[in-house]
């Protein structure tokens, strides 16, 4: 796995969630200004505001989870 990757994603998996939801694709734009991500399926998809974003890359394969309650990512990992 990327190291950036991984870096954030275990950021992102410190957050938990109770009620998730995971989705796959890849990255096609990252807006550090909202702290979001929009993926191949034309979602924008909101992270904490802790989240390394910068660390994100277009192009990358991801499965994203989401928390259904809040709506925000709490976890980012590789996918194939």
């Amino acid at each position: 796995m990327n190291k950036t990757l991984a870096t954030t994603a275990a950021l992102l998996a410190m957050l938990g969630s109770a009620y998730a939801a995971t989705v796959q694709g890849t990255i096609q734009a990252v807006d550090p200004a909202t702290k979001s991500i929009t993926l191949d399926d034309g979602k924008i998809y909101q992270l904490p505001p802790k989240a390394a974003i910068n660390q994100l890359k277009i192009g990358a394969k991801v499965a994203v989870t989401v928390d259904e309650k809040t709506g925000l990512v709490t976890s980012i990992k590789k996918s194939s």
